[in-house]
This record gives C-alpha cells, structure tokens and sequence, in this order.
C-alpha cells in the first residue's frame, strides 16, 4: 500500500501522518515512512531527537547507487547515468520489494523502535527513510525536485502489497504536481484546515489529480466545533473523511514531552481507524496495467520537455512496451 498525505503548509499534515504511521506500527503492520517534504520534520515527530534525524542517510546523495541498482540488466537503459527521475521498470529490471533487504534500502532506510517512555514496552517499529535538506551546495542552485526525484524513481520500481504500508510526507501545497509522484498513491489523504486558504489548496488538488483518476479524500485538522465542520462540509463535500481536533497529546509531544501512544485521546485514535479503513479499501481498486501507463505518460513527458537534452538520449527507447509492473513481478 503506497500513502501520501498532501497540505497547505502549516495544516498540520506532517503530524497526522506520523500519527498514522505510529497507528500502523502499533498494530504491528509493516510501514515505512519517507520523509518527501523540503522541511525534514517527520523523523522529529516520531520521536527521534534533531541530531539523529538530522543524520539519516539522505536518498538524494545515493542517487547513483539507487540507479545502478534499479537498471539491473535492462537492455533498453544503456547506463546508470541515463536514468532519470521517472525512467520506467522493464524486463531485467531489479524490482524493490518491502519485504527482505536490498542495497538501496540497506543503504538509506533505517529502523526506528517506538517505545513507550512510561513502561519502555515496544510501541512498533517504522523503517524510516528521508530525501535530505537542501545543503549549502544547493542553494541558488538546484531546486527540490532534485532531491524527491530518488523518491520517485524508488516508487516506480516498487512492487508492494496491501499487508505492507509505505507513507509519504509530500511537499506541502500543489507542489507535488511537479512531477508525475502525485499518481504512485493508491489513496492521497488531503490535510485541510477548516479555513478558506486550506480548502483552496484541496480544490487545486482535486482538480489537477481529477484526470488521473487519483483517490482523494480530505482529512479535516484543527476542527474547533460545528461551525467548522459545517464549512468544511460545505467546501469539500463527500471527500471529507473525517476530522481531527485539539490534541494535548499532539501539544505535549510537540513541545518535546514524551508520551505513550496509547494515550493519544480515544475520538483521534476512532479517526486514525477511519482513514486505516479507507486507505485499506482503495487497494482493492488499484489498477497495475493503468499504473504503469501514467508511469510511461510521465516519463515520455520528462524526457521530451528536458531529459533527452540532458541525456543526449531518445529516452522513448527505455519504454518497454510489454512490460506491466504487478504484484507477482520478480524482484529482478
């Protein structure tokens, strides 16, 4: 299962999707997390100190091994270096699966234990990986796309299904649609604040995704009272799923305090049920041939608007037309 949650800066969507992936971990469901926004927070709110999330491996700087290991023995990509952000799987292709180890996870993925600080008894476990801060070498220079590139190029080799959860914090507001990552979702869960700038970045959202068939539904944060679930009724309409409101646990733990998960009042951990429940059904929905047609549709786009100048390469070549990426694929 692929999730992303999406947001107007500031609405609250790196810590509702920590609260899910916490959710998930405490049920013992596989998850891994990926840190995909310019502002590196999820780490910190999973509990990691601002040293240690600071030094996660970033999967931008391991761009070249990703690479190397994606093309496999695909004959159609002539090399490591002519790969690009959306080139495509084909035969002889290595497939990454979430189950066992592979280099690129070895390299960049690390586990987190979720312990409760009241008794130290395991909370779960999350494999965490993050695409990096920009660095000084960045600056003026580069833009962040750059770096949610090796999220892209990860996600279009991944094989994964419904026992097994990978959660994206994406960069906040439509800046997702920068690239083609917005369709590799089986849901995209949408944190809109109940204000007229919040539901302004859903409708954006909802009308660019409305062509690729993208599921998406809102998630309501900072919901006061009636009058603001009656405004976002109004705005979002049958999208909204549910809401949250004031959290003294999110307050506690955002203030540094530590506190056991199981403590998270009763009506957030019902909510966080609700969207395990509806990401869970969009799996039955996914549709692998379709997938793989907007993972070609982007790539033939990005390579004829600037890969193929920057390659010296018709990338169109590295399109395997009888290749359809499913569950049962090898891992290559």
């Amino acid at each position: 299962m692929k999730i992303a949650f999406v947001g107007k800066g500031g609405s609250g969507k790196t810590t509702l999707s920590s609260l899910f992936i916490r959710s998930l971990a405490a049920q013992r469901v596989p998850v891994t997390a990926v840190d995909a926004d310019i502002n590196q927070h999820l780490g910190t709110a999973l509990g990691l100190d601002e040293e240690t999330a600071a030094a996660l491996p970033p999967l931008g700087a391991h761009l070249p091994l990703i690479k190397d290991h994606l093309r496999g023995t695909n004959p159609r990509i002539t090399s490591a270096a002519a790969m690009i952000k959306t080139t495509p799987p084909g035969s002889g292709s290595r497939l990454l699966r979430l189950e066992g180890s592979n280099p690129v996870f070895d390299a960049c993925a690390r586990d987190v234990d979720l312990v409760s600080p009241s008794d130290g008894e395991s909370e779960g476990r999350v494999r965490l990986l993050a695409t990096g801060p920009f660095t000084e070498s960045d600056l003026g220079v580069a833009c962040y796309h750059s770096k949610t590139g090796a999220v892209e190029l990860c996600l279009n080799h991944l094989v994964d299904g419904r026992d097994a959860y990978v959660v994206v914090d994406m960069t906040a507001g439509s800046d997702s649609f920068a690239s083609g990552m917005f369709t590799r979702f089986d849901m995209t869960f949408l944190v809109a604040e109940p204000t007229r700038k919040g539901v302004s970045v859903y409708r954006q959202y909802r009308d660019y995704a409305r062509d690729f068939d993208v599921r998406l539904r809102v998630i309501g944060n900072k919901v006061q009272g009636p009058e603001d679930l009656a405004f976002l009724r109004d705005e979002v309409g049958e999208d909204l799923l549910v809401t949250f409101g004031n959290s003294p646990w999110v307050r506690a733990v955002e203030r540094g305090g530590a506190r056991p998960f199981r403590e998270l009042e009763q009506e957030n951990q019902l909510a966080l049920k609700t969207v395990h429940e509806a990401a869970d059904a969009a799996y039955g929905e996914r549709d692998w041939e379709r997938y793989t047609q907007q993972m070609v549709h982007f790539h033939l786009r990005n390579a004829a608007s600037w890969g193929n100048e920057r390659t010296g390469l018709d990338l169109a070549a590295q399109v395997d037309p009888g290749f359809v990426l499913r569950e049962d694929a090898p891992a290559g």
